[in-house]
C-alpha cells in the first residue's frame, strides 16, 4: 500500500487526539472532589506506580498541596490552563492526523480514476456494444466523486471516533462498570435502527447513480445528434424524453436526501434518551444509600464524558450511512474494474517487429452473443498484395478484418501472422505492424501535429509533413491560422470529411506499418475529396500488404484478389474480371452501384 506512512501517522495523531480529550474531561473528577471538600485533601506524597489509584492519589496530593499553598482561586486557575493545554494539544493533534489523512483520501481517488481509465482501454470493443457510453462516463466522474465525498470523507471518522469511542468506554469503566454495562445494553438497539436506515439508502443509492448514468447517457446522445434533432424538428420530443428522466432521478435523489437526512436527527435523538435513561439509573444508584461508591462529582464526570461519547458515536453513525450510500457507487466502479479481459496476452507471448510472408484465416469463424458472424473463412494474403473484402451491410467484413489486430478473437480456427497464431503474439506488437483508416474518422481535440502523430514518441515536424504530402493535406494544414499546431476541435469539428480523412491517412503514414487496414475509407465523402483521398490510399498501399473494405466497387478493381461475403460466408473470390465474367453476387453489386 502506498499510503502506510500516511496511515500510521494518522492513526497515531487520532490516538493522541483522543488520548488527550478524554484525559481533559476525567481531570474534573479530582477537581470537584478537593474544591467542593467531596475528597480529603490529600498531604502525604504518596508513592508513584503506574496503577491508577497511585496516579490519581498522586494527583489529589498535586492539588491539596496547590491550595494549601496558594488558596483554591489560583489552585483553581492552574486547572484551567492545564485544561486549556490539554485540549490544545488534543486539536493540535486532531488537525495533524488530518493533515496526514488528506494524501490517502485524494490519492486513493486518483488512483480509481487511473484504474478505471486504463480498464476502459483494455476492455475488448465487444463490451462497449453491451454498455451506454453515458453510464461508463458516471461510474467515471459521478461515482468516483460519490466515493470521494462519502467513503473517502468518512475516513477521518473511521479513524478517528472509534479510537475515542474506545477510550472514554474504557474510562467510564474505570469509574462505574455497573453503569458503564448498563450503557453498553442500551447501545445495539439504537445501532440496530440506524443499521436498518444505511441499508435502505444503499439501495437507493444504488439506483440513484444508474438513473444518473441514463441521464449522461441521453446528453451525450443529444449533442451527437443535435443535426439530426433540429433537422427533423425534434427538439420538443427529445426535451419530452430528457424531462421525464430528469423528473425520474429527482423523485430517487428526494428519496436519498430524506432518508440520509433522517440518519443524524434520528441518531441524536436516540442518544438523548439513551442519556435519560443513564441519568434515571444513575441517580437511582447515588440516591440508594449504600448502593454504590459512586459520588456527585464522580457522577457528574461521567455524565459529561457520556454526553462527549456521543459526538463520535453520532459521527460514526453518519459515517456509516455515507459509507452504505457510497457503497453502491463503490459496486459500480467494481463491475468496470472486474469486467472481463475477453482479449488476452500470454505469459510467454512472441515478439514480432515485421511481416515477412503471409496473413493466412484458416476455419475462422465468430459468433457474437448467439449470432454467427463469420462462417468458416480461409484465406491467404501474401506480403505485398492487396485483398479487397466487399459485400452488402451486415455481412461481417468489419468483424473479419477487426481479428487482425485482435479486436476480437475468432471463436472458431485460427488467425496466423508468419505461421504463428495471432494470439500468441504481444498484443501491442501484433497491432504496431498494421495501420488503420476507417470510415468514421477518429480525431482528437488537440492539434494537427499531435492528431498526425499520435502513440508515436519522438517524432518531427519534418516527418510529420512528409506524411501528410503524401496523403495529400500538406496544402489545407499551412492555410490553416497556425499551420500544424492548429486545434482541430472536438472530433476535428473544425475539418471537412475530406480532410479529416486524410490527417487519419497521414497519421497511418507516419506509422509506417507493413500492413494496412482501410475499411471502406473514401465511402462517406464526395467526389473531389474521394479523388485527393483515393490517391493518398494508393500512395499508402505502395509496396504494403493491404486488406480493404470498399462500399464503392471502383475503388478496389485493381485488387490482386476480392472476396465476396455474404452472411458471414465467402460466396465468391477471384480479380475484378473474373468475378464479373462469373456474373454472380460481385456482378450485381457492380449493377446495382451502376444503377444507382
Amino acid at each position: 500500500m502506498p499510503y502506510w506512512r500516511y496511515a500510521v501517522l494518522t492513526i497515531v495523531f487520532n490516538i493522541l487526539s483522543a488520548l488527550f480529550q478524554v484525559v481533559s474531561l476525567v481531570l474534573l473528577i479530582p477537581v470537584m472532589d478537593i474544591l467542593f471538600k467531596i475528597t480529603d485533601a490529600v498531604t502525604v506524597a504518596p508513592p508513584l506506580t503506574f496503577s491508577i489509584d497511585s496516579i490519581k492519589l498522586n494527583f489529589y496530593y498535586l492539588i491539596s498541596h496547590i491550595i494549601e499553598k496558594s488558596g483554591s482561586i489560583t489552585a483553581l486557575g492552574y486547572i484551567s490552563v492545564m485544561v486549556v493545554v490539554l485540549f490544545f494539544l488534543k486539536n493540535l493533534f486532531r488537525y495533524l492526523a488530518m493533515f496526514f489523512l488528506a494524501p490517502i483520501r485524494n490519492g486513493v481517488v486518483k488512483d480509481i480514476r487511473n484504474e478505471l481509465y486504463l480498464q476502459i482501454m483494455i476492455l475488448p470493443l465487444a463490451y462497449y456494444t453491451e454498455q451506454r457510453k453515458g453510464d461508463i462516463i458516471s461510474r467515471m466522474t459521478a461515482d468516483v466523486q460519490e466515493v470521494q465525498w462519502t467513503i473517502m470523507t468518512s475516513l477521518e471518522m473511521m479513524f478517528r471516533d472509534p479510537l475515542t469511542i474506545l477510550f472514554y468506554l474504557i474510562s467510564m469503566f474505570i469509574i462505574s462498570p455497573q453503569l458503564t454495562l448498563f450503557v453498553l445494553i442500551l447501545f445495539p438497539v439504537s445501532g440496530f435502527i440506524i443499521a436498518k436506515v444505511g441499508h435502505s439508502l444503499r439501495r437507493t443509492s444504488d439506483k440513484g447513480q444508474a438513473k444518473m448514468g441514463e441521464l449522461l447517457s441521453n446528453i451525450e446522445e443529444t449533442i451527437g445528434g443535435l443535426r439530426i434533432i433540429k433537422a427533423f424538428n425534434a427538439i420538443g420530443t427529445v426535451n419530452d424524453r430528457f424531462k421525464v428522466i430528469n423528473q425520474n432521478y429527482t423523485k430517487l435523489m428526494i428519496r436519498l436526501f430524506r432518508k440520509r437526512d433522517l440518519a443524524s436527527p434520528m441518531s441524536e435523538f436516540l442518544a438523548i434518551i439513551v442519556v435519560a435513561v443513564v441519568l434515571l439509573y444513575g441517580g437511582t444508584l447515588i440516591l440508594t444509600s449504600g448502593s454504590t461508591t459512586l459520588t456527585a462529582s464522580v457522577f457528574i464526570a461521567y455524565i459529561v464524558m457520556f454526553s462527549q461519547l456521543m459526538n463520535p458515536i453520532k459521527s460514526f453513525t453518519d459515517a456509516y450511512s455515507n459509507i452504505q450510500k457510497g457503497a453502491a457507487s463503490v459496486e459500480r466502479i467494481e463491475q468496470v474494474l472486474n469486467a472481463e479481459e475477453v482479449i488476452t496476452q500470454k505469459p510467454d507471448a512472441k515478439t514480432i517487429s515485421d511481416f515477412h510472408d503471409t496473413i493466412i484465416y484458416r476455419g475462422v469463424s465468430f459468433v457474437y452473443e448467439k449470432e454467427k458472424v463469420l462462417d468458416n473463412i480461409n484465406i491467404e494474403i501474401k506480403k505485398g498484395k492487396t485483398i479487397a473484402i466487399v459485400g452488402p451491410s451486415g455481412a461481417g467484413k468489419s468483424t473479419m478484418v477487426d481479428l487482425l489486430p485482435r479486436f476480437y478473437d475468432c471463436t472458431e480456427g485460427e488467425l496466423l501472422v508468419d505461421g504463428v497464431n495471432v494470439k500468441d503474439y504481444v498484443i501491442s506488437d501484433l497491432r504496431r505492424l498494421m495501420g488503420i483508416v476507417t470510415q468514421e474518422t477518429i480525431l482528437f481535440n488537440e492539434s494537427v501535429f499531435n492528431n498526425i502523430a499520435f502513440g508515436m514518441p519522438n517524432i518531427t515536424e519534418v516527418d510529420v509533413m512528409h506524411a501528410a504530402k503524401i496523403a495529400n493535406a500538406h496544402e489545407f494544414i499551412i492555410q490553416m491560422e497556425k499551420g500544424y499546431h492548429t486545434n482541430i476541435g472536438d472530433r476535428g469539428m473544425k475539418l471537412s470529411g475530406g480532410q479529416k480523412q486524410r490527417l487519419s491517412i497521414a497519421r497511418a503514414v507516419l506509422m509506417n506499418p507493413p500492413v494496412m487496414i482501410l475499411d471502406e475509407a473514401t465511402s462517406s465523402l464526395d467526389t473531389e475529396s474521394e479523388r485527393l483521398v483515393q490517391d493518398a490510399l494508393t500512395k499508402l498501399m505502395q509496396n504494403r500488404t493491404s486488406v480493404v473494405i470498399a462500399h464503392r466497387l471502383s475503388t478496389v478493381q485493381h485488387a490482386d484478389e476480392i472476396i465476396v461475403l455474404q452472411r458471414g460466408k465467402i460466396v465468391e473470390r477471384g480479380n475484378h474480371t473474373e468475378l464479373t465474367a462469373l456474373q454472380g453476387a460481385y456482378f450485381r453489386l457492380c449493377e446495382l452501384q451502376t444503377f444507382s
